[in-house]
């Protein structure tokens, strides 16, 4: 078990050994500059417009629309922990109490 251990911290720390791609940190760095209450009112837009829908009898556009609150809800989610915790913060060279005293 020790030899494991030792393994393990010869490899640099987790930041530097899980380091993200050029593609997430360029979606990193685009969904950062998004505020957060965007997906929140996305989100809010999407459950009204499945409301209208429904109204006006079109069950499965009302279906249809209202299903994409969840997925702009994990989006915002997701942004948030881009402006928390992302992997630019090996770049900032700040560390893992840095990000998350934010």
């Amino acid at each position: 078990m020790k030899g494991t251990l030792d393994n393990v911290s010869r490899k640099g720390s987790e930041p530097e050994r899980h380091r993200e791609g050029p593609i997430a940190r360029g979606i990193e760095e685009y969904t950062a500059q998004l505020p957060s209450d965007t997906f929140l009112w996305a989100a809010g837009a999407s459950m009204v417009a499945s409301l209208a829908l429904g109204a006006a009898g079109n069950k499965h556009g009302a279906l249809f629309v209202g299903q994409w609150a969840a997925p702009f809800l994990l989006l915002g989610v997701y942004n948030k922990l881009v402006k928390v915790a992302g992997s630019d913060r090996i770049e900032r060279g700040s560390d893992r109490g840095e990000a998350f005293s934010r």
